[in-house]
């Protein structure tokens, strides 16, 4: 589970790396991958948390 954190740091900085140099439309898909991630941790750690 600590791997989706990490992936979605990851995509955070491909995300501002991206737009920094640019490539908005990577940026933004970027962003919505690490959103994605994060919800996902959030999700199976409150699963995870109850049983």
């Amino acid at each position: 589970m600590a791997d989706l954190i990490g992936l979605a740091v990851i995509f955070l900085i491909l995300a501002i790396i991206a737009y920094v140099l640019g490539a908005r439309g990577v940026a933004g898909m970027s962003m919505q991958i690490a959103k994605w991630l994060v919800i996902i941790f959030i999700i199976l750690a409150i699963i995870t948390f109850f049983l």
